[in-house]
């Protein structure tokens, strides 16, 4: 992994993680809400990792099928890209 592929990784996950905390702050505030397609989007580009970490941290979304099942999902398949793809 070069040092931009990590800075990346580090920078969109720790987006995503944050992005699941102020929605979860928003949401018990019955304020303006950060989109499911926004987190999951954002999972997708590669802050899985962030999107776990924050749904267990925060207790966010973990009810949601699309993303107890969906987020996992996009980690294992980004790790297989990861692996037969970047590494190959």
């Amino acid at each position: 992994m070069t040092e931009v592929q990590a800075g990346y990784f580090l920078i969109v996950n720790a987006v995503t993680f944050l992005v699941f905390g102020i929605d979860k702050k928003r949401a018990k505030k019955e304020q303006w809400r950060v989109p499911e397609r926004t987190l999951l989007l954002l999972a997708l580009a590669g802050g899985s990792v962030g999107a776990l970490a924050g749904m267990y941290t925060f207790r966010h979304k973990t009810r949601k099928i699309k993303f107890s099942v969906g987020i996992p999902v996009i980690f294992i398949l980004q790790i297989f890209i990861y692996k037969f793809v970047v590494l190959a």
